[in-house]
């Protein structure tokens, strides 16, 4: 009994010993722990969104290289505002110039439309008359066609064409408006007014002395004489034999005294004056200031011939 105990003593002595567990393997972080970075979190994180941007299946292969600076994205925003206040400048201008449109239309809207339309016929007659069209204007005034319509459309088309810039219509367009407002003006003003205006049309532009002559003769062909004999007794009457024709006195109203002549172009100078007064000298030699200085000296060469026509008939004697 002794024995076979022993035996299994000795038996489990000499039993080969159970195996170990196998041991697990702990994978190693891929990347190093955070207490030996080396590199400032700043670096850390752009480099990290470049591995991203790379890493992204090529979703932004081919992008320039200025995509990724800041500054030039920088300035590409400003572009942008630039191109955005560029185009608000522009709808703000373009809005400007339909609500002027607009404002122009609306001007004869006060006016019956078939009269406006044959105005407007009127007026397109004139610009397509050319070389006649001093003709066809005098026949208008002679048929009264020439009204302030007339005018306003001629000025409405005027105004359009400044906005547009097209000089050689602006200057035809304004030649046209002044010689009909002058038409008006003639048909409009006093004899003593008219008779200024055909006298200052006797100038040829050289013989000063010629042209005075001719309107000394055309005043003693208008003006009646002042003569104290002519004032009480008629051209043609004998006194010594009291023989004579005794006439009645003309009953046309556009008899024109001398006095008032000289009276109205003597209130027409001091108005001219006063507004030459505050007409300031223009500067400068661009096409526009120059040719408003060419009619400031061509209206104070006229404001000159109107001083003298009032001297010589001042001055006048039968």
């Amino acid at each position: 009994m002794e024995a076979a105990v022993l035996t299994l003593r000795a038996a489990f002595h000499m039993r080969p010993p159970p195996p170990c567990p196998p041991r697990r393997t702990i994978p190693l972080c891929s990347r190093p722990p955070a207490i030996k970075l080396k590199s400032p979190p700043r670096a850390v994180a752009k480099k990290n969104a470049e591995e991203e941007f790379g890493a992204a299946d090529g979703e932004h292969d081919g992008l320039p290289k200025e995509f990724y600076d800041e500054e030039w994205q920088a300035r590409q925003r400003e572009k942008t505002k630039e191109w955005h206040a560029y185009r608000q400048k522009e709808e703000e201008e373009e809005n400007r110039k339909t609500n002027e449109y607009r404002e122009i239309g609306m001007r004869l809207k006060g006016y019956p439309e078939e009269e406006v339309r044959k105005v407007r016929k009127l007026v397109s007659s004139f610009i397509q008359s050319a070389e006649e069209v001093e003709e066809k204007i005098e026949e208008a005034a002679e048929r009264g066609e020439l009204t302030e319509l007339v005018l306003m459309v001629i000025w409405n088309r005027l105004d359009i064409a400044r906005r547009d810039d097209e000089k050689d219509v602006i200057r035809s367009l304004d030649l046209l408006y002044r010689r009909i407002e002058t038409e008006i003006l003639k048909r409009e003003s006093t004899p003593a007014m008219r008779l200024l205006n055909d006298l200052l049309n006797l100038h040829d532009g050289f013989d000063d002395e010629g042209w005075l002559k001719k309107c000394r003769k055309c005043m003693i062909d208008t003006f009646p004489r002042e003569d104290p004999f002519s004032m009480l007794v008629p051209a043609g009457y004998d006194m010594e034999n009291h023989h004579g024709r005794i006439g009645l006195p003309p009953e046309d109203d556009d008899v024109l005294l001398r006095v008032d002549f000289v009276r109205e172009v003597d209130s027409l100078l001091q108005e001219v004056r006063a507004e030459q007064e505050n007409i300031q000298s223009l500067l400068g030699f661009d096409p526009e200031t120059v040719a408003a200085r060419l009619k400031q000296q061509e209206k104070k060469k006229t404001i000159h011939q109107v001083e003298a026509l009032l001297e010589l008939a001042m001055s006048l004697k039968w």
